[in-house]
C-alpha cells in the first residue's frame, strides 16, 4: 500500500486476497480512492473496478460481500470437513508425530534383525531418509 502512488492500479486476482470481511476491504478501498490509486480484479474479466463513481462503488460493495460470503461458506466446510474426520478416527494433517530416541532405538533392531529399511519408515510413517538420518543422530550410548 505504501508504494501506491497516485494514476498506480492495483492488480488482484480475486476480492477474497483483499481482505477479510466487507468491511475490512470497503476500509481499503477508501484507502486506495485516498491515494488516487485504481483497482483491478482479475477474476472479474480484468476491468477496473472505479470505486470512485457510484456504479463501480456499488459493484465493488457487492462484490466484496459476495467474496466474505463465499469465504464464509469455505471457513464452514473446512469445520465440517475436520468434524468428521476426527469423528472418524482418521488422520487431520497438520505437523508430523515426532518419534523418540526409543522408537528410533527398536526400528534399528529390526533393521539389523533382517527386516527392510523401507517397510519399517513406511509403518513409522516417514521416508527411509529420515529414519536413516534419525539412526545416526542417536546418542552413540544408545546404539
Amino acid at each position: 500500500m505504501a508504494a501506491l502512488e497516485d494514476g498506480d492500479t492495483l492488480v488482484i486476482t480475486t476480492l477474497d486476497r483483499l481482505g477479510r470481511s466487507t468491511q475490512n476491504m470497503l476500509a481499503f478501498a477508501e484507502a486506495l480512492r485516498g491515494r488516487g490509486a485504481g483497482l483491478r480484479v482479475l477474476n472479474l474479466g480484468g476491468g477496473d473496478v472505479d470505486t470512485a463513481t457510484p456504479m463501480g462503488s456499488m459493484v465493488f460493495t457487492v462484490m466484496a460481500a459476495l467474496a466474505q460470503m463465499e469465504l464464509e461458506i469455505k471457513r464452514e466446510r473446512i469445520t465440517d470437513s475436520v468434524a468428521k474426520r476426527r469423528a472418524a478416527g482418521k488422520d487431520l494433517g497438520g505437523r508430523r508425530r515426532t518419534f523418540t530416541d526409543s522408537q528410533i532405538r527398536n526400528a534399528l533392531r529390526l533393521i539389523e534383525g533382517g527386516e527392510p529399511a523401507t517397510q519399517i519408515a513406511r509403518d513409522l510413517g516417514m521416508s527411509r531418509a529420515t529414519l536413516y538420518r534419525r539412526i545416526r543422530e542417536l546418542p552413540i550410548s544408545a546404539t
